[in-house]
Formats: C-alpha cells, sequence, structure tokens
C-alpha cells in the first residue's frame, strides 16, 4: 500500500519470542505471550496454543489484488474519528513506515481482556491512557514521538534473524493484521493502522479468538487474498 511516512522503522519478525519481549518491556506482565498459531484445520496443533487466545495477529504478503480490494473497501469508507472512555475499540493510525507489527501488538494489548492485564504506571498503562481521549492523528502524533517506544522497539527488532531492507524507508512486502474483541460490545474487529478505521466484523460469542467463529473469521481472510501460503499467526494468550 502506498502511504506517505514521516518516520520510518526496521521491520519487526514475526517471531511470537520477540513480540512477547517487547510488549512485556513496554509493561504486559508475563501472565500473557505470543503464541505460533501453527494450523488453522489440525485440532492437535490448535491445543498447543493456550487459551483463551486474547487476540490474533495475521503476518501475510501483500498483493497487488488485496491492495486494490483494500483501496476500494477504503474508497467509499468514512475516517475513523472515534475517541474517549465510550470509545467501542482503541484504533491506532499507522504512521511509522515498516511498523506494522508495533501497531499489532498495541492493537492486541489495547483491546479485550489483555488491557486488564497491563501493568500499572507502566509504559503501556501511560501510554494507553493518554491515547484513549485523543483523536486517531492525535494518537499517530503521540506515537511517532515516544523515544521510550521506539528505544524499546528498536532494541527487538534488529536482533530478529530474518534479513531486512539496510534502509528503513524501502517498503516490505509482508503486512500485520490484529484481530481482537471490543471490551464493550462483544463484537470482533480487524485492525489495522494502514486503513481508515477499524473494520467491525460483528458479535463475537466467548472469549478465545481461537473458536470455530474466530478461525472462520481468519480463513475467510486468508481465502479472500489468496495467500495460500507465507503467511504466519500469532495468538497472545497465557503463558504456558
Amino acid at each position: 500500500m502506498t502511504h506517505q511516512y514521516r518516520k520510518h522503522f526496521t521491520p519487526l519478525e514475526s517471531n511470537p519470542s520477540l513480540l512477547t519481549e517487547l510488549a512485556h518491556n513496554l509493561g504486559l506482565p508475563p501472565a500473557l505471550e505470543f503464541h505460533d498459531v501453527l494450523s488453522l484445520n489440525d485440532t492437535d496443533l490448535l491445543a498447543l496454543v493456550p487459551r483463551p487466545a486474547q487476540a490474533l495477529i495475521l503476518v501475510f504478503p501483500t498483493t497487488p489484488d488485496y491492495e486494490a480490494e483494500v483501496a476500494a473497501k477504503d474508497k467509499s469508507a468514512l475516517l475513523y474519528t472515534g475517541s474517549g472512555e465510550d470509545e467501542d475499540i482503541v484504533w491506532y493510525k499507522q504512521t511509522i513506515n515498516n511498523a506494522c507489527g508495533l501497531y499489532a501488538i498495541l492493537h492486541a494489548v489495547s483491546n479485550g481482556n489483555a488491557r486488564d492485564f497491563i501493568t500499572p504506571n507502566s509504559h503501556l498503562h501511560r501510554l494507553l491512557s493518554t491515547c484513549i481521549p485523543l483523536s486517531p492523528l492525535q494518537r499517530a502524533t503521540l506515537l511517532e514521538d515516544d523515544e521510550q517506544l521506539e528505544s524499546a522497539y528498536k532494541a527487538v527488532a534488529l536482533r530478529g534473524d530474518s534479513a531486512v531492507p539496510e534502509d528503513p524507508e524501502e517498503e516490505v512486502d509482508f503486512h500485520y493484521v490484529c484481530f481482537v474483541k471490543s471490551h464493550k460490545s462483544g463484537h470482533l474487529y480487524e485492525l489495522d493502522g494502514d486503513r481508515k478505521g477499524p473494520v467491525d466484523l460483528g458479535e463475537f460469542a466467548g472469549n478465545d479468538l481461537l473458536s470455530e467463529r474466530g478461525l472462520g473469521v481468519l480463513k475467510g481472510f486468508i481465502e479472500r487474498i489468496e495467500c495460500e501460503g507465507g503467511f504466519s499467526l500469532l495468538a497472545l494468550a497465557p503463558a504456558e
């Protein structure tokens, strides 16, 4: 997707250990971790993931067809302006290039039951408290200017095993999208900072996003983007 970014980061590898370390360093307690989800169909492999899954992060290769579909949908969509305590879902507009992994983590921990786990007075707790009353554009600026957030991110992103562009301004072909349940209405949302706002996927019963309904949403998304391989899925769930 073509966007004008004011800041550029090194891409984050889709490694659950790295995502967990970053989240913990920011203020998520050890009780929650990110886990690899190795299959959407094999019940034995799905059983390896502790439950309930509080949020899901899908990492996938972007294609021209996917970008065209998103552009068409966003063309008719209203620009999201939600903020405040009555906001059904906390959404962050992405204005930092190649940082979709960071935004996915923030979306995962800022919503649903996971936000109740955040350590009081941690950086994550202060960040969320400050962001809630702000407009999406104000939140975006706050994240851009957050030196502690940037330092924590870079310390983890630079340790990945995957090859990354030497120039942070160079675009990568993989993208992160978070699926999480609203802490208010119970609706399931698709959260992508590159979109015009959160996508409401309707009511969601229960708290486990790896339930039959949650798996159905993921399968439908993967089929729609014609992503038969090359994707990975991570779940934010209880520590083992």
